[in-house]
């Protein structure tokens, strides 16, 4: 495990689900994490977990599509704690299950202006800070960056083209030290998807679990895991989509 003691830590919609699990993680090894999320009272919930703990966390409301609010959460996390050394780009939506033709226009540039905009935003910014001094970027990504999912057109667009985004960043800046990758779960036990098991018929969380190989769905501690790898100890890899799905990829 690597020593982060000290370090400063950026996760964004870690208000609840994997960026809370993943926030908490950081905070327990000994980062200086700052909690990003549109929801003032889960993002403050969250620091309070951790502070509870004994770790250190301060929350900053941000809404990741507007890039006058990304541009001040990354001025705050330097007012707060003189730098950035990890960043994680979690915060997403996934509200739509129905057909490509029912989807309005509105919708669509919602999902992808938190899902893919955001990210680029994030990126933007974390990368000016990290240039010059190296860091390590997630940004999560989704079984969905790799697969169609029927009934769900925009949230596999905005996850493809997280994927698509992580490569090329990658290679632009693996030299300057900045180590960018995706991690790309499939099922996890989350408020996004007890909302998406509320529009299948009865016993909707038996089939989606059953629907993975390991016949389980993760817990978000388990991704949580997987990003911190990513992020901290994963030194040689650049620019990869890291597929943390128990084995649905692999059918």
């Amino acid at each position: 495990m690597n020593d982060i003691q000290g370090k400063v830590a950026l996760v964004t919609g870690a208000g609840g689900g994997i960026g809370r699990a993943t926030a908490q993680l950081f905070a327990t090894r000994g980062a200086k994490v700052v909690v990003a999320d549109f929801q003032a009272d889960a993002g403050n919930e969250t620091v309070a977990l951790i502070t509870a703990a004994g770790g250190t966390a301060s929350f900053v409301a941000c809404d990741v599509s507007v890039p006058e609010q990304v541009a001040a959460l990354v001025q705050q996390v330097v007012a707060l704690y003189g730098g950035l050394d990890y960043a994680v780009n979690n915060a997403g939506i996934d509200p739509e299950f129905a057909p490509v033709a029912d989807w309005s226009l509105e919708h669509f540039d919602r999902i992808m202006g938190i899902n893919l905009r955001g990210v680029f935003l994030c990126l933007k910014e974390e990368i000016a800070l990290m240039k010059g001094k190296g860091g390590g970027i997630v940004n999560v990504g989704s079984f969905a960056s790799f697969a169609g999912v029927a009934n769900k057109p925009s949230y596999c667009a905005s996850k493809h083209g997280v994927l698509g985004l992580t490569r090329a960043a990658a290679l632009q800046y693996a030299r300057d030290g900045i180590r960018i990758n995706a991690v790309c779960p499939g099922a996890v036990q989350t408020a996004i998807l007890a909302d998406n098991v509320g529009s299948l018929p009865e016993g909707g969380e038996d089939i989606v679990a059953q629907n993975h190989p390991i016949g389980r769905i993760a817990t978000p501690e388990e991704i949580a895991e997987s990003i911190y790898w990513a992020a901290v100890s994963a030194t040689y890899m650049i620019g990869h989509g890291l597929i943390v799905d128990g084995g649905l990829a692999a059918g």
